[in-house]
């Protein structure tokens, strides 16, 4: 199987071999920009041209051809393009932006929220896809017309990708990543009219959608490396990572390290009526049977790292890790990494990053620690407010991403938890999904129960019993969100 994982700050691609292993990765770095206070954006070609290049690099390695593709993407962010020239008619809109904050204040004040959170499980937050494009089209009056003509699409990076691979024969989407947009009904399980025109969305402007395993289309020769590979699998990036982690039964949780941080449990076949700051999303739609999860996201983790690296005080986000355990604490330095606001449990926009605590006996290594320790921290607010809604406790989390390759952030994770926290034998979880519904698609993996009899674990942390003390270095932490909320935020 090829494994396209485009992610924000670059794609990973992976050749997986059909027992689950990995058997060469290719990446290339994407660059991303931030053209004015809370805006954040990409190149649309830039992300097709990694995918492309890093697929090209892979492949040239020789070791067997793939007989199909999967995908997993970067969600929220949008990408407009033409359907027929399949060129970019702006700028990628980024899931971390900002920029239509106003209008989703305006939706607030007319009262909206309430039928949102009840029909597609989400909040009125800038992060999710539909305002993005609400707003793009009350800018430029000409796409307007040009979405209204069926010119146009305005698809998740997913769409985008599948468009391109396939030479414009296929402009689709999978459940997952469609039910991220405020525009698709959970209970109806496609993109809803109301919804489109409560945010001023033309329908002809949105791609199909499709099971997570579809056959979505075959990628092109002309376009995609002189390849006919059929594209069996399709989910967005933390549903593909918990498929990858085979939390097939509800109950099982994940949490994926990567530019954010994104805690999900699979909650079965029926939709979540959420609470608590916590989201209702499609797992991913198989054979028309959709699993639903409960989700809480953390939008700043490992970018926080790529920032320590960006002012000076790093090399690369990989020394992290040595300078975290060169030092048996933070010396009372806290950071809250509200870059982009709070997400769960909070949603709260206003919110700005934080340093606290600083003295004079505060080091390089004391500052990167309370980095990695933030990272610990809002996991374990996502969690309690998890356990909250569900009544449940977790007993276990699996995790990946890279930031889960430092051990000392597993092991503090665990022990603010205080329940094991399993690392899987690969931080390549989310392509390992992609391939894996791939497979699905393909016939060549029978069912969940035979994912989860592949899954290969790694190292498990179990909480410590010296150390931290969880309650009072979490009272702490509380402390310090208090000090960057905004006036007013909050959500139920």
């Amino acid at each position: 199987m090829l494994a396209v994982d485009q992610g924000t700050s670059g794609t990973t691609c992976l050749l997986v071999t059909p027992r689950g292993d990995v058997a060469r990765r290719a990446y290339r770095e994407v660059q991303v920009r931030y053209p004015r206070d809370g805006w954040v954006e990409q190149d649309a070609e830039a992300l097709w041209m990694s995918v492309l290049e890093a697929s090209k690099e892979l492949l040239a390695g020789g070791d067997g051809t793939p007989v199909a593709l999967g995908i997993t993407n970067q969600r929220e962010t949008v990408v407009l393009f033409d359907r027929r020239t399949l060129a970019p008619v702006a700028p990628a809109i980024v899931w971390q932006c900002r920029r239509s904050a106003s209008i989703c204040a305006e939706h607030r004040a007319n009262g909206e929220e309430a039928e949102v959170r009840r029909r597609t499980g989400l909040l009125l937050d800038p992060y999710f896809t539909a305002t993005k494009i609400e707003w793009v089209l009350r800018e430029d009056p000409s796409l307007r017309a040009r979405a209204e003509r069926g010119e146009l699409c305005a698809g998740t990076v997913d769409a985008w990708l599948v468009a391109r691979l396939t030479g414009g024969h296929a402009v689709v989407t999978d459940a997952s990543n469609a039910s991220r947009t405020l525009l698709f009904d959970l209970e109806a399980g496609d993109f809803d009219p109301q919804l489109c025109a409560m945010f001023g969305v033309p329908q002809t402007l949105l791609p199909d959608v499709c099971d997570s395993t579809a056959r979505f289309g075959t990628t092109d020769p002309s376009s995609f490396l002189r390849l006919q590979l059929p594209i069996s699998g399709i989910a967005g990036d933390q549903q593909a990572a918990l498929f990858g982690q085979a939390c097939v039964h509800p109950g099982m949780s994940k949490n994926t390290y990567g530019t954010g941080s994104f805690v999900l449990t699979n909650v079965g076949d029926a939709a979540p009526n959420p609470g608590h700051g916590l989201l209702a999303t499609v797992a991913w739609r198989i054979g028309g049977r959709t699993v639903y999860a409960l989700e809480g996201s953390i939008f700043v983790t490992g970018a926080a790292l790529r920032w320590l690296a960006e002012i000076g005080v790093i090399d690369a986000p990989e020394d992290a890790g040595a300078l975290f355990d060169s030092v048996p604490d933070a010396a009372g330095c806290r950071f809250v990494p509200a870059m982009s606001g709070l997400g769960a449990p909070w949603w709260d926009p206003g919110a700005r990053g934080a340093l606290l605590g600083l003295s004079g006996g505060v080091s390089r290594a004391h500052v990167v620690r309370a980095v990695v320790e933030a990272m610990a921290y809002r996991t374990r607010d996502v969690v309690e407010a998890m356990e909250q809604a569900s009544g449940l406790p977790f007993t276990e989390l699996r995790v990946d991403g890279g930031a889960s390759l430092m051990d000392g952030l597993c092991q503090f994770q665990a022990d603010l938890l205080g329940i094991p926290v399993a690392r899987a034998a690969t931080a390549e979880a989310t392509g390992l999904g992609a391939a894996y519904l791939a497979a699905v698609g393909e016939g060549l993996i029978g069912g969940t129960e035979q994912l989860l009899a592949a899954w290969k674990p790694g190292r498990r942390f179990e909480p410590a019993q010296v150390g931290i003390r969880p309650a009072e270095s979490y009272k702490g932490w509380l402390d310090a969100v208090g000090r960057v909320r905004s006036e007013g935020a909050g959500v139920s």
